[in-house]
């Protein structure tokens, strides 16, 4: 399993949360997805590495941004 943190910006409510978590979700070998909401942290497990690319279009699709790729 392979575990990357990513920064999202503009998550403020549950709504943001379930938003993000379910286009994540949606991603391929995606098994898990935790979000914390006061920090911006969003923190995805995955079978393989996710394409950053794919990362960043759901994070869009949500109505967010990911900031800077991923973080550690």
């Amino acid at each position: 399993m392979v575990q990357k943190v990513y920064d999202v910006k503009g998550m403020t409510c549950a709504h943001c949360v379930r938003a993000v978590s379910s286009e994540l979700n949606g991603l391929p070998g995606v098994e898990d997805v935790q979000v914390d909401l006061p920090s911006g942290k969003v923190t995805g497990t995955s079978e393989q590495p996710l394409d950053p690319g794919a990362v960043a279009a759901a994070v869009d699709e949500a109505g967010y941004a990911l900031v800077g790729g991923e973080s550690q």
